[in-house]
C-alpha cells in the first residue's frame, strides 16, 4: 500500500498521466492537466461509468450548461448555504478549512491551537455575463452538475416519454473555490463529476436508496477497488444535509486515510419543490396508473471522476523487488489501461520493424496499442509496467521464420510463445480473467 502520494505523483508526471497545470509559470494551486496517457485513462473510466448507467431502460443522459441562471443557485440554497468554515492560525498565519466542529482543532501546519473563530467562506466562483461592463449580470460557475438535471426534469419527461421510476445521468465539469487543497487530484478547484438523479414515487424511495447503495458498491469493486479498502459510512442525523432523508458515503482508504469516494443520497422532494417555488413553474409528475400527481423524490449517486481515478491509481500501484532492482507497475484492469498491448521489436532491424508494425496495425482494430522500438527491451518493459500495460508482445528474429512472438504479462512477468494467427484470441482470453 502507498504510504503517501509522492511516488504516485512522480510516476504520473514522468509517464505522461497527470501534469501540474501551468507549470512553466510556476503552476496554479489545485489545478491539474491530464497528459496523453492520463486523458485516455480518464476517458476509459468515464465511458465505463456512462455505459453502466445508461445501458438500461430506466436511465437517460444529459449534458447541461456550466453557466446557468443565477436564480437556480438561489433556489438550490448554494447562494446562502454553500460555504466552508474558514479558520486562521494566529501563530503561523496559515488559513485552512475546519474539517469538524471539535474544540480540539489544531493548525495542520504548525500544530497550534491558537486559532481565530471560524467564519463562512463561499465556495462558488463568480463571473459576469454581458457585452458591456455596465450591462453585465453576475453568474456562477456551477459547483455541481445535479441542478442542471433538476431544472430539465420536465423537458426529459416530455421529450423521452419516461415513466417513473427513471434516472438522468450526467458527466461534466464543476468548480469550487476550495480553501484547503492538496493531496494531488483528490480535491481540486476544477473537477469532473459523474452524477445520476433517480426520480421515484415517495413510497418507494427507501427501497431505491438501498438498491443504488448496493449497486454502486458492487460497481466500484468490479472496477478494481479492493474490498478491504472500501467501506460504507452512514450519515448520522447530525451530519445529514437539511433536506436529506438518508445519506451514505462510500469511503476509500487513501494514503491520507479514509475519505469519501462516492455519495448516495435520499434527497426527498427538496430540489424539485425549490425550483417549482422559485421558477413559479409547476414541476410534478402525473401517474396515470396511480391516478395521482406528485413531486417525485430523488435518489442521487455522485462521484468525482478525478477522485475515482486517484482511487484506481492508488489501488493499482505496486512495487516489488526484482533481483537488485525495484519494479514499479500499475495493476490496472485492461479495460482501463491507457495502453492495452505494447508491440516491441527486439531490435531496429528493418524486417523486425515491418513485422511489428503490421501486428500493431492489425491489433489496433480492437485494442489500444503502442509501438515502441526505443531503448533496451528491459527499459521498454519497465516503462510499460509503469503505465499499466497488461501485455507486451515482443518480436524477435525467430518471429520472421516461425511467425510466433513472445507475450509478456505485466503482473507476473511470465512469458508465453504465441503464434501470430492466435494472438488476438489469446489476448482476448487472457483479458477476460482479470
Amino acid at each position: 500500500m502507498l504510504s503517501n502520494l509522492s511516488s504516485l505523483v512522480s510516476l504520473c508526471k514522468r509517464r505522461g498521466v497527470i501534469f501540474p497545470s501551468s507549470e512553466i509559470y510556476g503552476g496554479l494551486s489545485a489545478c491539474w492537466d491530464y497528459g496523453p496517457l492520463g486523458v485516455q485513462l480518464k476517458r476509459n473510466v468515464q465511458e465505463y461509468w456512462w455505459q453502466e448507467m445508461t445501458c438500461r431502460e430506466d436511465v437517460v443522459g444529459l449534458d447541461s450548461s456550466i453557466l446557468m441562471h443565477p436564480k437556480i443557485w438561489e433556489a438550490s440554497g448554494h447562494l446562502s448555504e454553500f460555504s466552508d468554515p474558514l479558520v486562521d492560525c494566529r501563530n503561523c498565519k496559515y488559513r485552512f478549512r475546519m474539517e469538524n466542529e471539535s474544540t480540539k482543532v489544531q493548525c495542520p501546519k504548525c500544530g497550534s491551537s491558537n486559532l481565530t473563530e471560524p467564519r463562512p467562506f463561499h465556495l462558488m466562483f463568480q463571473t459576469q455575463a454581458g457585452p458591456m461592463q455596465e450591462d453585465t449580470s453576475v453568474i456562477y460557475l456551477r459547483p455541481e452538475t445535479a441542478q442542471g438535471i433538476y431544472v430539465n426534469f420536465l423537458n426529459v419527461c416530455s421529450s423521452m416519454r419516461k415513466k417513473i421510476p427513471f434516472g438522468v445521468a450526467q458527466v461534466g465539469k464543476a468548480f469550487r473555490n476550495e480553501i484547503t487543497v492538496g493531496n494531488f487530484i483528490f480535491r481540486a478547484r476544477e473537477f469532473e463529476q459523474m452524477e445520476m438523479q433517480f426520480f421515484v414515487h415517495p413510497s418507494t424511495a427507501d427501497s431505491h436508496f438501498e438498491y443504488w447503495k448496493e449497486k454502486r458498491q458492487n460497481s466500484l469493486l468490479t472496477m478494481g477497488i479492493p474490498k478491504d479498502k472500501l467501506r460504507v459510512h452512514s450519515h448520522s442525523k447530525y451530519q445529514l444535509a437539511h433536506y436529506a432523508h438518508k445519506a451514505v458515503d462510500l469511503e476509500f482508504l487513501f494514503p491520507m486515510g479514509w475519505k469519501e469516494l462516492e455519495g448516495i443520497h435520499h434527497r426527498g422532494d427538496f430540489d424539485l419543490t425549490q425550483h417549482q417555488k422559485f421558477s413559479r413553474k409547476k414541476i410534478s409528475y402525473t401517474d396515470i396508473e396511480r391516478k395521482e400527481s406528485y413531486v417525485p423524490y430523488v435518489i442521487e449517486t455522485s462521484i468525482g471522476l478525478d477522485r475515482l481515478i486517484l482511487a484506481l491509481l492508488c489501488s493499482a500501484y505496486h512495487e516489488e523487488k526484482v533481483k537488485e532492482d525495484t519494479r514499479t507497475f500499475l495493476r490496472l484492469l485492461p479495460k482501463f489501461s491507457p495502453v492495452q498491448v505494447a508491440v516491441l521489436p527486439l531490435q531496429k532491424q528493418a524486417a523486425l520493424k515491418d513485422l511489428a508494425l503490421k501486428i500493431t496495425n492489425d491489433l489496433r482494430k480492437n485494442w489500444r496499442v503502442e509501438y515502441d522500438d526505443s531503448g533496451s527491451i528491459g527499459k521498454r518493459y519497465r516503462r510499460q509496467d509503469e503505465i499499466g500495460t497488461p501485455f507486451c508482445v515482443t518480436i524477435d528474429f525467430d518471429s520472421l521464420s516461425d511467425q510466433c512472438m513472445t507475450c509478456r504479462h505485466r503482473d507476473t512477468m511470465n512469458q508465453d510463445r504465441i503464434a501470430l494467427s492466435s494472438l488476438a484470441h489469446y489476448l482476448a482470453d487472457k483479458s477476460s480473467i482479470f
